[in-house]
């Protein structure tokens, strides 16, 4: 039986209690995350056919350390890049290197900042060029599901109802979630309780609490949901070679709703449409 507790007074580790955060601790976060969807804003001219991931890598790595923040993945479990990186068919955890970008890639960028101990988590979806309205659609439902996911982030539901509101949108647009990943808590840590999974049942999981931080990332492929690791133990590809898209939002419980830390700036997160922060119908 998993329990809540005060942020305030839990051991910096995960011990599978749920930590509930204070308003200060949800403004630092803020701030974390708002130097994450900076980042992100400032990558959109720079990803363009031509481009390799490890120049996009760079220019994180360069962003972090020109603010005073290090990114998390650095040195995180062996993985030795400041981004992940995942290109097409690649679903996630993509490793930088000197492959470019070509016309009609879709590529999505996940980046982790630290300021001041939190963890500001996002990733979200690039055009490289002008796209096949295939991968156009794909963008346009995996980033409206995410949205549809945080509309169900509020005190009293579960999660187990975010997971269904993402799926049931996904489904319906004849394109499958991906199962074997899911967002996660973080705040101090970068990975901390609850674990959200972007399918499930109303009602099911665990009640979502005034307090509760948690990133929502759903991965949506045009084919079937079944992936495979390739053997550098951290790229996840599609069984089937369909294209996969991701968005990543942080977000924290308040007593209404969702507060999202990583909005864009800019208003640059849904590429396809930059000021359209709307749910699609």
């Amino acid at each position: 039986m998993v329990s809540y507790i005060e942020a305030s007074n839990a051991p910096q580790k995960n011990t599978g209690q749920i930590k509930l955060y204070t308003p200060d601790d949800f403004e630092k976060m803020r701030v974390a995350c708002q130097i994450t969807a900076s980042c992100l804003d400032a990558l959109v001219p720079i990803i363009k056919p031509g481009v390799t991931t490890q120049e996009i890598d760079d220019f994180v790595f360069e962003y972090g350390r020109e603010r005073g923040v290090v990114a998390a993945t650095l040195n995180y479990r062996g993985y030795t890049k400041s981004s992940c990186t995942s290109i097409n068919h690649v679903v996630c955890h993509g490793i930088p290197e000197n492959k470019r970008l070509k016309e009609g890639d879709i590529v999505n960028v996940d980046v982790t900042f630290i300021k001041d101990g939190w963890h500001g988590d996002s990733s979200r979806m690039y055009p490289v060029g002008s796209l096949k309205r295939s991968a156009e659609r794909l963008i346009e439902v995996t980033h409206d599901a995410l949205m549809h996911g945080i509309e169900a982030a509020k005190p009293g539901n579960t999660t187990g109802d975010i997971g269904h509101a993402i799926q049931k949108f996904v489904e319906s647009h004849r394109c499958s979630v991906v199962r074997d990943f899911c967002g996660h808590g973080l705040g101090l840590l970068f990975h901390d309780m609850p674990n959200i999974l972007h399918y499930g049942t109303p009602g099911e999981g665990f009640e979502l609490k005034e307090g509760m931080i948690f990133t929502i990332e759903p991965m949506v492929n045009l084919g079937r949901p079944h992936v495979k690791i390739l053997k550098d133990g951290w790229t996840a590809v599609t069984r089937d070679r369909s294209l996969s898209a991701q968005f990543e939002h942080s977000i924290g419980i308040t007593s209404t709703g969702a507060d999202i830390f990583t909005l864009s700036p800019g208003g640059l997160f849904n590429p396809l449409h930059p000021d359209n922060k709307a749910i699609a119908s």
